[in-house]
C-alpha cells in the first residue's frame, strides 16, 4: 500500500482556518481588530511571518510576533487583522532560517504569490443564523412520504392538466403501463408529515426541507401554479398549519422549496401574459414568437422560464412586503429559510445575466423579514462567486462534498443535457484528488459561509447512493460519517436511515416511505440515530476548524479542533484492511501520547512519535474523539 503521508514535511505543519481556535472572533463588527494565528510545528525553520492585507487595494504587510514558547510540538504566531472593508482578505509570508520565503493562504502553501482570491476572507457584520449549527436536516418529497388524509388524494376529475387529469395509485406501486410520472400521484401529504413528527425526533433530526407545496398540475410541484397557496392535494394552509404548530411544539425548523427560476403555464401570470398582450405580465416570461412560443427551462414547455428583466416581476416574487418569498416566513406559518430551485440559472438567459444582482435581492428581502432565516440554492456547479456573504448563506453541497466523495467511491460520472452519453470511468479517483476538490471549494469562501454549506449524499434530483454502490453498507456507512463531521450542515435523505433503495420503473429516488418497520433496517436506523446524536451534541464538529491529514491511496482523514477537543475522521474505501500501524498526525498539532477513542467501537489508539497507531481498519469510516 502506498502511503502518501510519509513524505510529510514541517511546511505540512502550517495551518490556519476561520474557525475560533485561529481566529478570536469569526464574526467580527466593522471597525474591530481581532487577532488571527498560524500554527506551525514547533522545530520549524521560521525566522520571520507576516500577516498580507490589501486595505483599500494596497498591499499591506503586519510582522507576526511568537506567541508562546513552544509546546507539545507546537508554535504559534500571531497578529492583529483590522476589520476596515466589508471582506477582508489575508495570508501570511512565512520567511525561513535558510532566506526561503513562503506564501500559505487558503489554497495552502506556495512559493510564489498566489491570487488574492485564494486569501483567507472575513466577513464584516456578518450575521449567521445561529441555529444552524446545531441543525440536521431531513429532506421530505411530500407526494412520497406519507398519506395522511386520503380524502384530498388528487381524482381525475379534480383538473385536467396538458391533456391529462391526474390519478392516485397505491403506495408503493409501480407506475401503471401508460401513465406519465407528473400526474401520477401516491397521496402523501402534509398532515403525514405532522403525524411523522415522533419519529422524526427520535431520529434526531432538528429541520425538514419540504420540496414545493404550491399549488401546481404535477406530483413533484416545480410547475407551480400559485406562489400564495399550499396545494389543495398536500391540505391546504389549514395543514400547513397544524405541520407549523407542531414542529414549534417540539423545537424543529422547517424550509422550503421556491421556484423562481420559472412556473406551470397554469399560473396566472403566464395565462395573462398569452391573453393580454398590453399586459405587465406579458415581460414576465421570454417569448420567441408571441404567445406560444415561448422559453422554458432546459425546453420544457411546462416549466416557463421567468424573465427578471422586469422590475415588476422582482416586486411580486421579493420586493413587495406580501410577496411570497417575505409572507411565509411570517406568522402564523414561520417558515425558517428557502431553498431555491435551479439557483445557478435565475436570472440569466442569454444576453441577460442578473444571477448576482437578483440573489442579492433576493437575500435583502429575506434577511429584512427574518435576519436569521437560512437562503440556501441548488447549484450542482462551481457556486463560490454566490458564496461570498452577499448571496447565499450555502448552497447544496454537490459540488464541494457529494461529487468528489461519489467519484472517490464510485468514479468519475458527468452528464448534460443533450450529450448522448456520460464522461465517465469506473475508476475510482484518487483520495489526493477528492482531497483537492474539497479544499479547493472551501478554501475559496469565507470559513463563515464554509459552515453553513448543506451537505448531502443524496437528492430527489440523484439516485440514492445505497443503490449506486450495490447495497454496500460499510461504504454507504463511510459517507454518512463523512457527511455528518464535515464543515457544514447535514441533510438525510428520507429513508436512507432505514436502508430504501431505488426500484426499477420508479422515478430514481422518489419511491414511497416504507412505513412497515418490519422491511427496515433497524441497524441502519440505530447507525443514524447514533451519529445525528454525536454531531448534535459535539460542538467541535459544529463549529471547529477543519484540517486534512491524511491522503493515501484508499484512505482519507481529516480533524475537527477547536480549543476544547480533537476529532479525527477516518474513511478507508477497499475492501482489504489497512494494517495496523501509523498515520502521521504530528503535522496536525497532535502532540505524542495523546489518546484517542472510537466513537462507534469504543477502541483507543494513542499518538507515538507523530504517529497515530491504528488498529486494522476495514472497510468504512470511523470517528476518533481525543480523551482528555
Amino acid at each position: 500500500m502506498v502511503n502518501l503521508t510519509t513524505s510529510i514535511h514541517w511546511r505540512d505543519s502550517i495551518h490556519h482556518d476561520g474557525s475560533a481556535r485561529y481566529v478570536s472572533n469569526p464574526y467580527p463588527a466593522f471597525g474591530e481588530t481581532i487577532t488571527v494565528k498560524l500554527r506551525v510545528a514547533a522545530n520549524a525553520p521560521v525566522q520571520a511571518v507576516y500577516l498580507r492585507t490589501e486595505p483599500d487595494g494596497e498591499q499591506y504587510f503586519a510582522e507576526m510576533t511568537a506567541a508562546e514558547r513552544p509546546r507539545k510540538g507546537v508554535g504559534w504566531w500571531q497578529g492583529k487583522l483590522h476589520i476596515t472593508e466589508p471582506t477582508v482578505h489575508y495570508r501570511f509570508v512565512i520567511v525561513t532560517q535558510a532566506g526561503e520565503v513562503w506564501h500559505y493562504g487558503a489554497m495552502g502553501l506556495t512559493n510564489y504569490e498566489p491570487l488574492d482570491r485564494a486569501d483567507f476572507q472575513i466577513l464584516a457584520d456578518y450575521h449567521a443564523p445561529a441555529w444552524l449549527f446545531e441543525a440536521v436536516f431531513y429532506q421530505i418529497f411530500p407526494d412520497t412520504f406519507r398519506n395522511g388524509d386520503p380524502s384530498n388524494d388528487p381524482k381525475p376529475e379534480d383538473f385536467e392538466y396538458r391533456g391529462r387529469r391526474p390519478h392516485t395509485i397505491g403506495w408503493g406501486e409501480g407506475l401503471p403501463h401508460g401513465m406519465m410520472y407528473g400526474q401520477t400521484y401516491y397521496g402523501g401529504d402534509l398532515q403525514g408529515i405532522t403525524e411523522s413528527l415522533d419519529y422524526l425526533v427520535d431520529l434526531g433530526v432538528t429541520a425538514l426541507y419540504l420540496t414545493p407545496i404550491f399549488k401546481a398540475y404535477s406530483c413533484h410541484r416545480y410547475d407551480v401554479a400559485d406562489y400564495d397557496t399550499v396545494d389543495p392535494s398536500l391540505g391546504g394552509e389549514s395543514a400547513l398549519l397544524r405541520l407549523a404548530e407542531g414542529l414549534a411544539a417540539r423545537g424543529m425548523r422547517y424550509i422550503f422549496d421556491m421556484v423562481p427560476n420559472h412556473c406551470g403555464p397554469k399560473h396566472y401570470w403566464f395565462e395573462t401574459a398569452t391573453t393580454h398582450p398590453d399586459s405587465l405580465e406579458r415581460d414576465f416570461f421570454i417569448f420567441h414568437h408571441y404567445p406560444d412560443d415561448y422559453m422554458g427551462w432546459l425546453g420544457y414547455k411546462s416549466l416557463v422560464k421567468l424573465n427578471f428583466t422586469s422590475q415588476e416581476l422582482r416586486r411580486r416574487m421579493y420586493g413587495m412586503e406580501n410577496a411570497p418569498f417575505r409572507r411565509w416566513l411570517r406568522p402564523p406559518y414561520s417558515v425558517d429559510g428557502w431553498r431555491v430551485d435551479v439557483g445557478n440559472m435565475l436570472g440569466r438567459a442569454g444576453r441577460h445575466q442578473f444571477n448576482g444582482e437578483v440573489l442579492r435581492e433576493m437575500r435583502q428581502a429575506i434577511k429584512e423579514t427574518n435576519p436569521d432565516a437560512y437562503f440556501m440554492g441548488e447549484n450542482f456547479h462551481d457556486a463560490t462567486s454566490q458564496l461570498q456573504g452577499d448571496q447565499w448563506d450555502g448552497v447544496m453541497n454537490y459540488r464541494g462534498f457529494t461529487k468528489p466523495l461519489k467519484d472517490w467511491l464510485l468514479g468519475y460520472n458527468r452528464g448534460s443535457f443533450g450529450l448522448n452519453k456520460p464522461i465517465q470511468s469506473a475508476a475510482p479517483t484518487s483520495t489526493d484528488a477528492m482531497r483537492g476538490a474539497m479544499q479547493t471549494q472551501i478554501g475559496v469562501i469565507p470559513y463563515a459561509i464554509a459552515m453553513q454549506q448543506f451537505n448531502l449524499i443524496g437528492s430527489h434530483d440523484i439516485p440514492r447512493l445505497y443503490s449506486l454502490l450495490h447495497h454496500n453498507e460499510n461504504l454507504l456507512r463511510l459517507a454518512v460519517i463523512l457527511q455528518m463531521t464535515f464543515p457544514g450542515v447535514p441533510c438525510v435523505y428520507y429513508g436512507d436511515e432505514i436502508g430504501m433503495r431505488d426500484r426499477a420503473g420508479i422515478e430514481p429516488s422518489r419511491d414511497c416511505m416504507i412505513w412497515d418497520e418490519k422491511r427496515w433496517n433497524h441497524d441502519r436506523l440505530a447507525f443514524y440515530r447514533k451519529l445525528i446524536s454525536l454531531r448534535r451534541q459535539n460542538v467541535t464538529l459544529q463549529r471547529g476548524g477543519f484540517q486534512i491529514l491524511a491522503a493515501e491511496s484508499d484512505l482519507f482523514a481529516y480533524q475537527r479542533e477547536d480549543e476544547h477537543s480533537t476529532v479525527i475522521v477516518i474513511a478507508q474505501r477497499s475492501q482489504h484492511p489497512r494494517p495496523a500501524g501509523g498515520m502521521t498526525v504530528w503535522h496536525g498539532g497532535i502532540a505524542d501520547g495523546t489518546c484517542f477513542v472510537e466513537y462507534f467501537s469504543g477502541q483507543s489508539a494513542v499518538v507515538e512519535n507523530g504517529q497515530f497507531m491504528l488498529p486494522s481498519l476495514g472497510q468504512g469510516g470511523t470517528i476518533w474523539i481525543r480523551k482528555d
